[in-house]
């Protein structure tokens, strides 16, 4: 009989000790991950101890350490020989950071354990114990011994070779190997293909994500449980779909699977699997190997990324920007945390997961490095001179500390800084129905950050995206389309969730409500009709130009894809200029042709920046408009009146009349000129112009040499220098409230360290000294 946890009001038994303890957060982890132990991997509790402490003496840099669970392969061998496993466990809502068991792992490695455990059951990270550098917790790996591999040292070997960094590129073939099952068994086309592998990989999540232990994907689970799914399913699955509810189990989970992301409007309510039972049953045993929920970001996301960008190669490959172009013009803007990003047109959603990517690693990084500070100050020599009890204070109180670091970084915490990067900045659109679907599903993949993407036409308002609200922008338009003025905004582009309208008029206020009446009060009318440019262009991109400058707030900047000289095609010349009366161009890159030709695109790219005009320098170009306007007018007014009375003579003839308006025409053109030059002088400013002859991408879209990496670097130099934008300084709260509560060392000479949760006792002595 299967090992179970038992929990009586706030009490929980602990087999290890044989006694009830409280029920707290962390205990409840430790009891379940046992379960796992003796149920899963095959250890029995006579080869288990539970919070097992060692004194490692005064060498400096280890000091003592605890582990939560600690393994013997055989029960013959419990504290007489090394153990083989070391678990660290924390409660379900602290994030699994390798630096935050730095303790653990040097009790590890100390005791010579091969494998080091963390988990906090929604996520489990297995690291190789580097028993030779105190202070690398290790390599992580995919799995540890059950009870009967930990006894042959050659299967302990080898499961300590199976490193993460092997898994991207053996997942990425193996989604190919799937989406090709479907391809040849079922005979769809490759975008339908792709549509029905990703509902299997969000049925997986979704089975991953029950609590269940024998909640596995695995070909046998799912044939043990359809044959259950007759006797103990049946009436879920009447109430969950009616009495006509006798369908297959793949179909079965797939309706759990569309409840479980409904908010997310990955797919329409009446969608279903498109695949034959044997294609589903053959991906199944493909992908049971691996578990999504416990494999990094950077393996899923970077393996399902080289797959859409595969599939989709052809006719859909307008929809992908290329990862080095990507990378370049993201490094360029260089977004900082608590700015607001958009991509109006983010096809499969590569501009906004690099960017979520570029700013979560900002604030992770902020987060490690205070960290680090604490153990500098903290574990230091006077650390060493304390007696046990004290250094367990001061471990308690640091583990705190790190705890609510971590907390920052929980994307369940709806206070941390990841939480409001991914709900709260990061926007888009596309137009296209599987695209918008495609994005949030690759978006999931790398880490979360897709609720801000919606299927919508990117020159519309919808939601969260509107005028005057964004930091940055990035985006490749479509090329070469037009918008015809036959284009109606009609009553199906209005946002009729009334339940999301709520939601969505609580968290923007008037301003939503401003926004949606760009559609509510211009039914019936054309698209083209809402911009200024319309008038001179029907082009997409030139439409998405304007669109992305009204989108920007003033002093906001984005980078867009466009084709070389539309700013300087002198039938364009009229767009250069309305772009110029709003923004400042930053930045003109040339990239060779290559680049795009792999995602089937045939016209010669440059990639265009823009700063948006601040009140300030719109004010002081108007001011120089004006000025200058009024000296041309004047110094011509003579010229322009005089050609006006001779129009104005009844006996002209048709020559005559065409060289006076043509005179006029001349006239006024200078005038223009004149109006230029003069804004130009007093409104100069430097236009960085870089050609690249390599992008880092070919043809056929192998890898080469990516001159970007240097200009990038060199041009942050330069606009850093210049001052072009302003970086704003984001200090995260508990970064900012360290420099208050974490100065314990005086504290420590008294003999006053305080218990974990308590650091506010500090505020008296320490703050006004040491806060910023």
């Amino acid at each position: 009989m299967a090992l179970q946890v038992k929990i009586e009001g706030n009490k929980i038994f602990v087999p290890l000790k044989d006694k009830w303890l409280n029920a707290s957060p962390e205990e409840k982890v430790r009891q379940e991950y046992i379960c796992r132990l003796v149920n899963h991997y095959g250890y029995s509790l006579e080869q288990m101890k539970q919070e097992v402490t060692v004194a490692e003496g005064n060498q400096r840099g280890t000091g003592r350490a605890s582990a939560d669970i600690v393994v013997w392969k055989a029960k013959e061998e419990v504290e007489k020989k090394a153990p083989v496993i070391v678990v660290e466990c924390k409660a379900d809502n602290i994030t699994i950071r390798p630096e935050d068991y730095f303790q653990g792992s040097h009790y590890a490695r100390y005791i010579n354990a091969p494998f080091f455990v963390t988990t906090n059951l929604k996520e489990t990270r297995i690291f190789k114990v580097n028993l030779d550098y105190p202070k690398d917790i290790g390599e992580e790996i995919l799995d540890i011994p059950d009870a009967n591999t930990a006894l042959i040292e050659k299967k302990v070997k080898d499961l300590l070779t199976q490193t993460k960094a092997f898994t991207r590129e053996e997942f990425s073939r193996l989604l190919f190997k799937c989406h090709n099952i479907i391809r040849n068994n079922d005979k769809l086309s490759p975008e339908a293909a792709f549509d029905e592998i990703s509902k299997i990989l969000f049925m997986k999540i979704t089975y991953e994500r029950k609590p269940d232990e024998e909640n596995i994907f695995t070909l046998n689970q799912f044939k043990k449980q359809e044959a259950n799914y007759e006797k103990n399913d049946r009436l879920v699955n009447i109430k969950l779909h009616g009495p006509q509810a006798d369908i297959p189990y793949m179909d079965y989970w797939f309706e759990l699977t569309k409840v479980e992301f409904k908010d997310d409007a990955l797919f329409d309510s009446n969608e279903k699997i498109k695949i034959k039972a044997a294609s589903f049953e053959a991906i199944v045993k493909e992908l049971q190997i691996y578990n999504l929920s416990t494999t990094s970001d950077d393996v899923k996301g970077i393996a399902f990324e080289q797959f859409l960008g595969k599939t989709f190669r052809g006719e859909l490959g307008q929809f992908f920007t290329p990862r080095t172009i990507v990378d370049y013009m993201v490094d360029i803007l260089d977004p900082e945390e608590s700015e607001i990003i958009c991509d109006p047109c983010c096809g499969s959603g590569g501009f906004l997961i690099k960017t979520f990517e570029y700013v979560r690693s900002r604030i992770e990084h902020a987060v490690h490095d205070e960290k680090e500070k604490l153990k500098q100050e903290y574990y230091n020599e006077k650390y060493f001179t304390l007696g046990e009890k004290e250094k367990e204070k001061v471990d308690n109180f640091i583990n705190e500390l790190f705890n609510r670091l971590n907390s920052e970084l929980d994307i369940n915490n709806e206070k941390s800084r990841i939480y409001i990067l991914s709900h709260e900045c990061i926007f888009g659109t596309d137009a296209n129905p599987r695209m918008a679907r495609t994005a949030k599903m690759n978006m999931i993949m790398h880490g979360d950050g897709h609720g801000g993407v919606h299927h919508h036409d990117g020159l519309l308002n919808v939601n969260g995206i509107f005028d005057n609200r964004f930091d940055v922008i990035l985006t490749n338009p479509p090329f070469g389309a037009r918008v015809e003025k036959s284009l109606k905004i009609t009553e199906q582009d209005k946002f009729t969730d009334g339940e999301k309208i709520k939601q969505y008029t609580k968290r923007f206020g008037d301003e939503y409500i401003d926004a949606m009446k760009q559609i509510e009060n211009n039914i019936n009318k054309s698209v083209i009709s809402l911009y200024e440019m319309g008038e001179m262009s029907g082009l997409t991109e030139v439409l998405f130009i304007e669109r992305c400058l009204n989108l920007l707030r003033p002093g906001g900047r984005m980078g867009i894809v466009l084709p070389e000289g539309v700013l300087n095609n002198p039938k364009l010349q009229k767009i250069r200029d309305f772009v110029e009366s709003k923004a400042k161009i930053i930045n003109i890159t040339s990239i060779p042709q290559d680049v795009f030709i792999a995602s089937g695109a045939t016209v010669k790219p440059s990639l265009l920046f823009f700063k948006k005009f601040t009140e300030e320098e719109n004010l002081k170009y108007n001011k120089i408009k004006d000025k200058a306007t009024k000296t041309a007018t004047n110094k011509n007014k003579s010229a322009l009146e005089e050609i006006e009375e001779k129009l104005k003579v009844r006996n002209l003839s048709k020559e005559e009349k065409k060289a006076f308006k043509d005179k006029k025409n001349q006239l006024l053109q200078q005038i223009e000129d004149e109006i230029k030059a003069q804004i130009k002088k007093e409104f100069d400013y430097e236009i960085p112009i870089v050609e690249v002859k390599k992008a880092g991408i070919t043809t056929t879209g192998a890898p080469c040499e990516n001159e970007l990496l240097p200009v990038a670097k060199e041009y942050k130099e330069y606009r850093l220098k210049n001052n072009l934008w302003k970086n704003k300084k984001i200090i995260g709260r508990y970064e900012l409230k360290n420099k208050v509560y974490v100065r314990m060392l005086d504290m420590i000479e008294d003999n006053k360290v305080t218990k974990a949760g308590e650091p506010e006792v500090f505020y008296s002595k320490n703050a006004n000294r040491n806060s910023k």
